[in-house]
């Protein structure tokens, strides 16, 4: 798996910067997605180009990109990319979190996109599972599930400091002495007097 993430970029895009992607390795296990990418905005025109160039090397030239219009406030018709342009469509029946890239050579290429806002903890779980190869899951699983994650930290985390804020840490036991003090006698009170008892039949409750 390539993996490659910037966990201190603005969420603004900033030009130059390279693709966040996680690609599947080559394998003969085929499976729904071949990866994640990772857009810092969601100004699809602005974000093809370094995707385009990172996919490159192993998909050959990408020529036409499909999408949902669901998570991009603008789908342009083209864009501009390193020596041609890339043709843009969208499609409501895709899976708004997938993009589909078509490349002229090697066929079509299926990415998760995980959306710019996300955490770097969520996003790299993401990009790891949508890596995996031969995974059956969707990228609508994916995001279900790590949602579902999510959820499930948060409310352990809230769980956590309501314990603590409420006093549930339990005191520090005082521990107990190696040996009985040598001020206290082995022997049990019967009336006033102090009566030693055999040793076979003396009681240590001291623990170490």
């Amino acid at each position: 798996m390539t993996t490659t993430l910037d966990r201190t970029a603005n969420r603004a895009l900033t030009p130059g910067l390279p693709a966040r992607l996680s690609l599947t390795p080559k394998t003969t296990l085929a499976g729904r997605l071949d990866g994640a990418w990772w857009p810092r905005s969601r100004d699809l025109a602005a974000e093809l180009p370094a995707l385009a160039d990172a996919l490159e090397g192993r998909w050959g030239r990408i020529t036409r990109v499909l999408v949902n219009p669901g998570h991009w406030p603008v789908v342009p018709h083209k864009a501009a990319v390193t020596g041609h342009v890339l043709h843009v469509g969208w499609f409501i029946e895709q899976d708004p979190d997938k993009i589909i890239l078509l490349s002229s050579t090697t066929g079509r290429c299926d990415l998760l996109v995980v959306p710019p806002e996300t955490e770097a903890a969520s996003a790299t779980r993401l990009m790891t599972a949508a890596a995996l190869p031969g995974s059956t899951l969707t990228a609508g699983s994916l995001m279900s599930d790590e949602a579902a994650t999510g959820r499930r930290m948060r409310e352990a985390r809230s769980s956590e400091d309501a314990w603590e804020t409420d006093g549930g840490a339990a005191p520090a036991l005082r521990p107990y002495p190696s040996a009985p003090p040598a001020a206290y006698p082995a022997a049990h009170p019967v009336g006033a007097r102090m009566i030693p008892l055999p040793g076979y039949m003396r009681v240590t409750t001291w623990r170490s």
